[in-house]
């Protein structure tokens, strides 16, 4: 009788292993997404401050709506929207007429932006392909590495840059991840969240952000590059005075 508990119950964690290395990229970051918040994200209206400018999202039912006031160096109060139409900017609450350059210009800078603080619930976009390349421990904790790229079709202007994202095996949650970008010359950012803090049921989290001048080294390097102090801190991603409102 023993012998065939022990057997059961190796046989059970047997499966529990084989369980956690069958999950594909898809199921990791459905986990990660219901860690971080889940649900709350298709519903919650969310404000904050970044680098003294004033943010703002909704989402209701597929339809989105990203926002972005500041005020330039004449005093002048400019205000971005971003929604499932297009990009409408505002100086002094009236509508202005941009170049389409400059709409695709600010519209990736507004994005991009919110895109961040609300990680990691834009890793389902439609246009967002995700493929799971392995494991690998950083400061003693094992991650998934999972590797994500953009469609041309409704992927944006920057679909051809590449992320990495570590998330632990046992939380899943987010807590480092890597890029690439060609605008501006390129470059390579790494980013190790800290500051975690959970408002109305929603993760947010700020950055240390680190550059490597090596553009051609793979993402998947960055977080040994990390550990041996190699990569250079560039600044800081804060979010302030986040503030959600559920509307559930």
């Amino acid at each position: 009788m023993k012998y065939v508990r022990l057997i059961f119950i190796v046989f059970l964690f047997a499966s529990c292993v084989n369980e956690s290395e069958d999950l594909t990229a898809n199921e990791i970051v459905d986990k990660a997404i219901e860690n971080a918040g889940g649900e709350r994200y298709k519903s919650a209206e969310i404000d904050f401050v970044f680098r003294k400018r004033k943010y703002s999202s909704k989402r209701e039912g597929g339809r989105f709506q990203l926002e972005r006031i500041m005020t330039d160096s004449s005093g002048n109060k400019i205000h971005d929207v971003l929604d499932n139409e297009g990009l409408e900017r505002y100086v002094n609450d009236s509508a202005v007429q941009l170049a389409d350059t400059l709409k695709t210009q600010i519209s990736n800078s507004v994005n991009s932006v919110h895109y961040f603080v609300h990680l990691p619930f834009g890793l389902n976009a439609p246009a967002a392909n995700k493929k799971l390349i392995g494991k690998d421990s950083i400061d003693g904790r094992e991650y998934y590495e999972v590797k994500v790229t953009f469609s041309q079709n409704g992927g944006g202007t920057d679909h051809e840059d590449e992320y990495l994202y570590w998330i632990d095996t046992q939380t899943y949650k987010v807590d480092y991840l890597a890029y690439n970008f060609e605008t501006n010359d390129g470059g390579i950012r790494f980013r190790k969240a800290y500051n975690p803090r959970i408002i109305k049921g929603i993760r947010f989290v700020d950055y240390q952000n680190y550059k490597y001048d090596d553009l051609s080294t793979p993402l998947s390097q960055l977080d040994s590059l990390y550990e041996a102090r190699e990569l250079e801190l560039l600044s800081l991603i804060e979010t302030e005075n986040v503030e959600v409102d559920s509307n559930s």
